[in-house]
């Protein structure tokens, strides 16, 4: 029996600051999350605004090209625009959202947030399939007609966005970009850019013994309210705990969990944009 090593990633650069404003809070319960969210009661875990200044000032002297607003659904935090404002001044912001908030009226509110300012504003929507009931399946009942629609507005609005493909059905590349660029063309919109990932499964060890050539822990660390992570997949988790904060924490990380098998085998960044 052959012993797999689960390989170690260093932080090159921090160019990807990730904030999870919220690790167990969302309006929606996707069949497919890997968020493990309690049964009973909501718990109220949302970031303060302190904690995330004192990040900002910690990280001055970093090149963070974008700080990307995360969590279960950031947008129920209650001093999400609050926020979305302190981090502009910063730099660029992206908005991970399951999409369920993007009214035509949100949007044009973020619109006139964006044109406070030089920075931009970008958008990282999910969905698992290009068919309706089979997205919805996978995610939450009207999810898919959601996220389309919010992306149809987010476009008028001339928002750069991002369409990330949870490939729950394990569908070749080639099938899910050509049928999204149908759906585009039939709701008369702009070509989407599109990232495919892999799903959540539990993969075998011996994914564990071949290093990604690209992963978020690379370029990016999370700062939620347990302190600072790895990445997004390891908020939380104590195995992908760097340090309480950005003052002083790990730029080295064992990739020994499900979750950093799944990057492994993904092979290039999962929640980065770009």
């Amino acid at each position: 029996m052959s012993i797999c090593t689960a390989p170690t990633y260093e932080l090159e650069e921090l160019n990807n600051l990730f904030i999870d404003l919220t690790s167990k809070n969302c309006n929606q319960r996707c069949s497919s999350c890997y968020i493990d969210f309690p049964v009973s009661k909501q718990v109220k875990d949302f970031l303060s605004i302190d904690t995330i200044k004192e990040a900002l000032i910690d990280t001055s002297r970093d090149d963070i090209y974008c700080i990307y607003l995360t969590g279960a659904e950031p947008m129920t935090h209650p001093d999400f625009n609050a926020i979305l404002r302190l981090c502009l001044k910063r730099c660029n912001v992206c908005i991970c959202t399951n999409s369920s908030f993007l009214n035509e009226k949100k949007i044009r509110f973020l619109k006139k947030v964006e044109d406070e300012g030089t920075n931009q504003i970008f958008f990282k929507l999910t969905l698992a399939h290009y068919d309706e009931i089979m997205n919805d399946k996978a995610r939450y009942r009207g999810n898919f007609r959601q996220t389309i629609s919010a992306l149809k507005i987010l476009g008028r609005y001339h928002f750069t966005s991002v369409l990330s493909v949870q490939n729950f059905y394990k569908l070749s590349q080639e099938e899910i970009k050509e049928n999204f660029k149908q759906i585009f063309k039939n709701n008369e919109m702009d070509v989407v850019d599109i990232q495919i990932n892999v799903s959540y499964p539990n993969f075998e060890d011996e994914n564990f013994s071949k290093p990604s050539p690209s992963t978020d822990c690379m370029k990016g660390r999370i700062l939620s309210s347990g302190g600072v992570y790895a990445c997004p997949f390891l908020s939380g988790d104590y195995r992908g705990r760097m340090g309480s904060s950005f003052k002083d924490y790990s730029t080295s990380i064992n990739a020994e969990t499900d979750f950093c098998a799944t990057c492994s085998a993904n092979g290039k960044t999962m929640f980065a944009i770009g």
